[in-house]
């Protein structure tokens, strides 16, 4: 029996170094991209390189906002994102819907739905733009956020969520007297605070991330968002690797600090939603 326990430890001991070791690896280019970011461009490239700044400073974030026009791209990336939190909305409706309307062909068009997730979002780009061509929204704002509203995978997880509350609750508020929106923002918005919460991060992460869709819609710069605006950088200030350094950690932390928030919520969401 003591054998056993003392295997036991030694295992226990042995994962937790290999997940030690493999979380110093995986850490090891992010800490060095903050800390580029606020090292003098001469101190990036030195050999051998420093993690922590011998001279450290806030001038290349400055000059994100000086030299180049981050200030417009952060103004457009947090309209998508904002856009986005109220396509998660419908698509919250839509899978509310499914999951507990009766309607004729509800199961059809629930698979149409789903079969929408098997095509590769590059093979509709084309489609889409020329739709939206035609409607004179290529090069605005409208047609960047257009497309992103609503989301097939969105609507199949709150879908599968929705189908575990019980009609039960939703038919006792209707005998109740309440109204159709009345149940939904006050009494199914709560309940699925989990999935909202998984579905928010999500979202956020697209619309802070999107880049293909704005660079191919758009033509002017003042419609570019962050990750446009960051493949920029490269391009104009291919030498300078602080401020790429710089431009790098301002589009990745507001990531990791929503994630570390509310990660709890991901494993949560994901089980109740039924995928394991």
């Amino acid at each position: 029996m003591a054998t056993a326990t003392k295997r036991s430890k030694a295992e226990k001991s042995l994962v937790i170094l290999l997940l030690i070791i493999g979380g110093v690896l995986v850490s090891l280019p992010f800490l060095w991209m903050i800390s580029s970011s606020f090292k003098p461009e001469n101190e990036v490239l030195a050999i051998p390189p420093t993690i922590i700044p011998d001279n450290p400073t806030i001038e290349n974030y400055i000059n994100l906002f000086t030299s180049m026009n981050f200030t417009v791209y952060l103004r457009n990336t947090i309209i998508i994102v904002l856009f986005s939190f109220l396509g998660l909305l419908f698509n919250a409706m839509a899978g509310y819907g499914f999951a507990k309307y009766e309607f004729k062909g509800r199961e059809r068009i629930f698979y149409l739905v789903l079969a929408t997730m098997m095509i590769p979002g590059q093979v509709t780009m084309i489609p889409v733009y020329l739709i939206l061509n035609s409607m004179g929204l290529t090069n605005t704002m409208t047609g960047i956020i257009l497309p992103g509203l609503a989301v097939a995978f969105s609507i199949f997880l709150f879908r599968q969520f929705m189908m575990t509350i019980p009609d039960d609750l939703i038919e006792a508020a209707r005998l109740d007297g309440a109204g159709e929106f009345y149940i939904f923002f006050r009494l199914i918005i709560p309940i699925a605070k989990p999935i909202f919460a998984v579905q928010g991060i999500l979202t956020f992460i697209a619309g802070w991330n999107s880049f293909l869709w704005p660079l191919i819609i758009a033509n002017d710069e003042s419609l570019y968002t962050l990750s446009v605006g960051l493949s920029l950088l490269q391009g104009q200030y291919a030498n300078n690797f602080a401020l790429q350094m710089a431009g790098a950690a301002f589009m990745v932390v507001p990531i990791i600090i929503i994630f570390a928030f509310f990660q709890k919520y991901i494993v949560e969401g994901f089980t109740m939603s039924g995928i394991k």
